[in-house]
């Protein structure tokens, strides 16, 4: 059986959130590993615009992955959070750099959302069913116009049957990295699954 590539990713430190929960998540993730057949690869990005506008397509072209998860912290959630689409416009909202695109949108001339082919409901149903302490619900919203819905949107664009997204809660609130990292692998493991 041929190896799958999953990527994760993870952000780095932002205003507000010296330790990214995400980061730290996805960290935690890579200890526990996939399964034995899966070759996981995890990238910390930087909350930078300009760098996720490289990084990202360069992670699909160099790795060809089965699956890409990007990864936020959110302060606004208190389970693991599986968005079901991204936007292509309105980032109005300043990175570590001091920057947002200057026009304020993610792919020039694309779609103004795209809807991930992947059936997060379903993922989410499954996961809350096994033993693992972490839950999941499902967002249809806005993944915040930031730097979360602008990774989301770039993976999307370059492939919406391979990309999620996954909000997680800040570090123990109510969640370790640990419990995080569970639900996370569960999560992955599942969407794996339906692909």
């Amino acid at each position: 059986m041929s190896q799958k590539t999953v990527i994760v990713t993870g952000f780095g430190p932002f205003d507000g959130h010296s330790v990214n929960a995400s980061w730290v998540s996805v960290q935690e993730l890579a200890s526990l590993g996939l399964t034995d057949d899966i070759d996981l690869i995890i990238s910390e990005i930087p909350v930078e615009y300009c760098t996720v506008k490289t990084i990202i397509p360069s992670l699909w072209k160099q790795h060809n992955p089965h699956l890409v998860v990007h990864v936020g912290v959110s302060t606004y959630v208190q389970e693991l959070t599986l968005e079901q689409q991204a936007h292509n416009d309105g980032y109005d909202k300043h990175d570590i750099s001091g920057s947002c695109p200057p026009t304020q949108c993610c792919v020039e001339g694309a779609d103004t959302c795209i809807k991930s082919d992947i059936d997060m409901q379903n993922i989410c149903n499954e996961v809350n069913n096994m033993p693992i302490k972490i839950k999941t619900v499902v967002s249809y919203a806005d993944t915040g116009r930031y730097l979360c819905d602008y990774a989301y949107y770039q993976s999307l664009h370059i492939d919406k049957r391979k990309a999620a997204f996954i909000h997680v809660p800040p570090l123990g609130c109510p969640y370790t990295a640990e419990e995080i990292a569970e639900g996370l692998r569960a999560v992955i493991l599942s969407i794996l699954n339906q692909l």
